[in-house]
């Protein structure tokens, strides 16, 4: 009898544990880092969270956002594990090019395993873009121009070499056959320089990404020659064809999504979790996030920790492969 009494009791205070495990409540304030300034990936990743959390009734108290700049997240990362490892309402934004400078270790002595990554959002995709008026109809074309004369064709992108922009354009070279250390390549500052530069002709083709030249597609000002997704786009997208189709097998989704610090408790992360999946699934959501001309791509938790775990591998992989990183 008594051992019945004991198991019961244990099942008891089992089942409390549980539900007290899931039963946090909504942080009373919330702040969303973007790592950059004012402007931008980072930024809109942010504002997309505020606006929707507060749309989806998820939180009653609007969300802040705060601008952390330095080394595409290296500065947000570093601050929120080291000094405010465990602030529950605080999440900061991340996107494709974080996870690659993080496989490049500028992102200090900190690593992948060092936060707790949280959901993914959406996605924008890199492309390659000429003038309508190039000679180029393709990607094809374009790969055969710039190997039969690497000089007579300037790429120009909104980030140094090693970048998500010059890894995208590296990768293309490099299966068609041509040295990637003898692209022309210009860095600018930001992704609406190069497009201006493009439109003035002072390069021939960018490297960015594809809902960046959404408007001067409309405008009928640029062709986008591949898009770097695994099939083609919806909608008024539809008709860029891939990189993959083409003949190069090249993909480049730029996710965008949230992490928080390590320290965080697994009851709060939880009621993070399920706040994100519920809201994603909202009209509210995807008409904010078609907006700020992304793509759907939901996922989070352990999926998503196991996913950046891979991408960051896999961009490590492929930056030993150019010789930026070790």
């Amino acid at each position: 009898m008594k051992k019945m009494i004991r198991t019961a009791l244990a099942s008891t205070l089992l089942c409390l544990a549980t539900q007290a495990t899931f039963a946090a409540d909504a942080p009373s304030r919330t702040e969303c880092i973007a790592p950059a300034k004012p402007g931008g990936g980072f930024d809109l990743t942010c504002k997309l969270l505020q606006v929707s959390l507060q749309e989806t009734q998820q939180i009653t108290t609007p969300m802040r956002v705060t601008y952390m700049p330095g080394g595409v997240g290296a500065v947000a990362y570093n601050a929120i594990i080291a000094q405010r490892p465990a602030e529950a309402g605080t999440v900061v934004a991340f996107s494709g090019g974080s996870l690659l400078n993080l496989s490049q270790g500028k992102f200090g002595r900190y690593s992948v395993d060092d936060v707790k990554w949280l959901a993914a959002v959406g996605t924008d995709y890199g492309m390659i873009a000429v003038r309508a008026d190039a000679p180029w109809k393709d990607l094809k074309e374009l790969m055969a121009a710039m190997k039969a004369d690497p000089t007579k064709v300037v790429v120009g992108a909104g980030a140094s070499i090693g970048s998500q922009d010059w890894m995208k354009t590296a990768l293309l070279a490099r299966e068609a056959g041509i040295d990637p250390r003898k692209m022309r390549y210009v860095a600018f500052e930001g992704g609406g320089e190069p497009v201006t530069a493009l439109l003035g002709n002072h390069i021939q083709v960018v490297s960015g990404d594809m809902s960046e030249m959404v408007p001067h597609l409309q405008a009928g000002k640029l062709r986008v020659l591949a898009v770097m997704s695994d099939k083609r786009l919806p909608g008024q997208l539809a008709q860029v064809p891939t990189a993959k189709e083409q003949g190069y097998d090249v993909e480049w989704p730029v996710i965008r999504g949230f992490y928080l610090g390590p320290k965080v408790s697994d009851a709060d992360y939880q009621w993070w979790e399920a706040a994100f999946k519920k809201m994603v699934e909202t009209d509210e959501f995807k008409k904010q996030r078609d907006l700020r001309g992304l793509f759907e791509f939901n996922m989070f938790g352990n999926e998503l920790d196991a996913y950046v775990k891979k991408q960051v591998t896999d961009y490590r992989e492929q930056a030993k492969s150019f010789g930026l990183a070790k």
